[in-house]
């Protein structure tokens, strides 16, 4: 998503206990709960690339399905990811992802902000054939609440509601905000390589 929006990110895995963070916050709302991890991730990778990248901008982020009052994550198995579809379909779910930025002056984290961002998904009826053909893609079992929007489980959402790239993974016009709160504008972060020309002679 952000390589097509005219970025370059350096991808790190961050390796958080996210079953752990969220035992240990079990009142949490369920927006509060993507934020907690997403600043995790985000502050677990800023720590691991720090001697490195001093000077760097770190975005965490944690995506989870609403639905039925449930807060899920990655089914991680066709079992589960099938009753999962089983319980959806037809009906309304919300994708909720937390965001945390960090920017990194050297080697400490000199600002940073979160949030979040919803949105709607409208699932559609698949019939047991395609449900059964969709998990055998194994598409859905390590994606947040099953499902893609940009991949074969497309055919299966009506619609949405709200922010497509939200469900895809990560908020554009919401971490466009988030940077434009730390003072860093999206524009610098197009790189030459997008076609774009770079604004001020900027090239990162």
């Amino acid at each position: 998503m952000l390589r097509a929006a005219g970025a370059d990110p350096l991808v790190e895995v961050s390796d958080v206990d996210e079953d752990a963070l969220l035992a240990a916050h079990p009142d949490a709302e369920p927006a509060r709960r993507v934020t907690l991890l997403a600043a995790a991730k985000a502050a677990a990778v800023a720590g691991r690339i720090a001697a490195e990248h001093p000077d760097a901008l770190v975005v965490g982020c944690d995506s989870m399905l609403h639905v039925d009052g449930e807060l899920v994550g990655k089914p991680g198995d066709p079992d589960t990811a099938r009753r999962r579809w089983l319980s959806m379909a037809g009906r309304t779910g919300e994708l909720l992802t937390g965001h945390a930025v960090l920017l990194l002056a050297g080697g400490a984290v000199a600002k940073e902000a979160e949030g979040h961002a919803v949105t709607g998904v409208r699932f559609a009826d698949p019939t047991p054939q395609e449900l059964t053909a969709y998990l055998g893609t194994g598409e859905p079992l390590n994606v947040a609440g099953a499902f893609t929007l940009d991949g074969f489980g497309g055919w299966f959402v009506d619609g949405i509601d709200g922010d497509p790239s939200n469900v895809i993974g990560i908020s554009l016009p919401l971490l466009r905000r988030l940077l434009g709160g730390i003072g860093v504008s999206v524009v610098d972060l197009w790189h030459p390589r997008s076609g774009v020309p770079v604004p001020s002679g900027k090239e990162s």
